[in-house]
């Protein structure tokens, strides 16, 4: 099994920045992808950045350019890097993690509770 804990959401204003936290623990020796996803009243769950254990990123397109999604894998932790914050970034943010084990025979996915992220004036 594989916990996931958030930490860094808050209340920012437009043009500010947050940088979020996921610290995974339990069977975290093969964690491959690590990323984030973000849910709103008005959107359904969406991706926001992807990161594997290699180094491969995959960002959603309203964020390329403003947010930056890094790991250090050897504390197992990945964050996010929200900058050029705008209202529509407002959303629970979760944080995801993918393990594959046994020569990939064993997949399993990973959420955190959430943290949330508000950007108001």
């Amino acid at each position: 099994q594989v916990q996931l804990v958030e930490s860094g959401g808050g209340l920012v204003l437009p043009g500010g920045s947050l940088r979020l936290t996921c610290a995974a623990s339990g069977s975290t020796g093969s964690l491959d992808g690590m990323g984030w996803y973000r849910q709103s009243p008005l959107n359904e769950r969406e991706l926001v950045a992807t990161i594997t254990s290699g180094g491969h990123i995959n960002y959603a397109g309203s964020v390329k350019g403003r947010f930056t999604i890094s790991r250090d894998n050897a504390k197992h932790t990945v964050f996010l890097q929200m900058n050029s914050l705008n209202i529509e970034d407002t959303a629970v943010y979760y944080c995801h993690a993918q393990v594959v084990a046994f020569g990939g025979s064993y997949i399993r996915d990973y959420w955190g509770q959430g943290t949330q992220v508000t950007v108001s004036s």
